[in-house]
């Protein structure tokens, strides 16, 4: 959330980042009640001097009936203090709620527009040339025998599938290649809970109710299935004051990720490009706030080397402000090039990283103390995906796919795998 303290000091910069992310939220509701927390709290400042003033006339000699009436205007100063005390609760719940709507600032170089206004920042590695009619990677799955998509829906539902041979092997692998890079690079490798409390995730800016959730809540426990690693490493930190010499944190987190993918249809959308279960390891980074743009460029430059290391084309896009998540205040994402998709191939975002500010931090209360001892800040968080298993499984096999119907494996990848290549079912490893 937003510093509520900034609100109407900031309003303009506020509603022009709300326009430009083409959205609307209710501005000057959030200052108006945050005013009316502040009149609550003075309120209640003011009741509790009253009594404290009252208390201390107490400490003195009094006589029977002087005594008496004390303790009458005592009980009566307290229930006022417990009312005033609720009302500020009251007061906060609805601040709270308001400022539920209100988005991040934008950075000024994010390109303005919707889903296709975004800056392409560059490209790297050309798209494979084939000397035969490329197969997506549902048909290559299906040949291999790795991918089982009618049984998932058997057993799970529709977009649930089972992974087979091969590529039960290379979820493995692509998860330790992501690891031990991360590892060399100083991020702490940390396995997730795949569940967390409902007030977690919309701390971390994902709404965990509502039509347009993508977050599957359990019944009978007040717990979530969480979209992404994200929301388990951010709420490791809450209420939770750092030293400044602890930062930055980096940390590599290995989750399961489940999303509703609602109102996610189309051809874009087949085999395992939306799914509602995937394997993911994410990054994320807690920083001081003059060096989460550095982190941001960081966080980018592994996921690039990563998919440079995999053989997989690929472009970096500035993500344009109307499709910028609610705390990203920049995101940039990777596209690999999918041969199987569209007529000739089209990009596909495999990645994404944001610099989310302040925004998450506020709501988890994560602060940091500076050396010089002055009043504690909060962190700025970011986030990163370092490999998204599902997707980097269509870059991979389509990419890689061979005349014969193989598909070689990246050389970087092979000491995970053991294997450099998959063959048809009568050739397996």
């Amino acid at each position: 959330m937003l510093d509520p303290r900034t609100l109407a000091e900031r309003r303009d910069e506020i509603a022009e980042s709300i326009r430009k992310r083409g959205g609307a939220a209710d501005l000057d509701g959030a200052i108006a009640a945050h005013e009316l927390v502040t009149a609550a709290q003075t309120r209640l400042n003011d009741a509790n001097r009253e009594r404290n003033e009252h208390q201390k006339l107490g400490k003195r000699p009094l006589a029977p009936d002087e005594r008496e009436a004390h303790g009458a205007e005592g009980r009566r100063l307290k229930e006022a203090v417990a009312g005033l005390e609720r009302d500020l609760g009251d007061a906060r719940a609805a601040l709270d709620e308001a400022l539920q709507g209100i988005p991040n600032f934008v950075h000024p170089a994010v390109p303005e527009g919707g889903e296709d206004d975004f800056k392409e920042l560059r490209r790297v590695g050309d798209p494979p040339r084939f000397d035969f009619a490329p197969r997506d990677h549902l048909e290559i799955g299906a040949e291999l025998d790795l991918l089982d998509f009618e049984s998932g829906a058997r057993v799970a539902g529709q977009k649930f599938f089972y992974l087979r041979n091969e590529a039960a092997l290379l979820e493995m692998a692509l998860q330790r290649f992501a690891l031990d890079r991360l590892v060399a690079e100083g991020f702490i490798p940390v396995v997730t809970p795949d569940v967390a409390r409902p007030e977690v995730v919309a701390a971390l800016g994902f709404s965990p109710k509502g039509p347009e959730t993508q977050i599957y809540s359990l019944a009978n426990a007040d717990l979530c299935l969480v979209g992404t690693a994200e929301i388990t490493l951010g709420g490791l930190y809450a209420d939770t004051i750092l030293e400044e010499d602890d930062l930055p944190i980096r940390l590599a987190g290995v989750s399961h990720c489940f999303r509703t993918e609602a109102g996610s249809h189309g051809r874009e959308s087949k085999g395992l490009y939306r799914v509602h279960q995937f394997s993911k390891v994410e990054m994320f980074a807690l920083t001081r706030p003059e060096d989460s743009e550095a982190m941001h460029d960081e966080l980018l430059g592994h996921e690039e080397r990563i998919y440079a290391d995999l053989e997989i084309p690929y472009r970096v896009i500035d993500v344009a402000s109307g499709d910028l998540g609610a705390p990203a205040w920049r995101k940039f994402d990777i596209e690999a090039w999918m041969p199987g998709r569209g007529e000739g191939g089209e990009w596909g975002e495999v990645t994404s990283t944001s610099n989310c500010t302040d925004y998450q931090a506020r709501r988890l209360r994560t602060r940091f103390r500076r050396r010089d001892g002055k009043k504690n800040e909060p962190v700025h968080m970011l986030n990163g995906t370092a490999i998204a298993v599902s997707r980097t499984l269509i870059a991979l096999l389509e990419n890689h796919q061979q005349v014969d119907g193989s598909v070689t494996i990246p050389a970087a990848l092979r000491p995970y795998t053991g294997f450099d290549r998959i063959g048809p079912k009568n050739d397996r490893v």
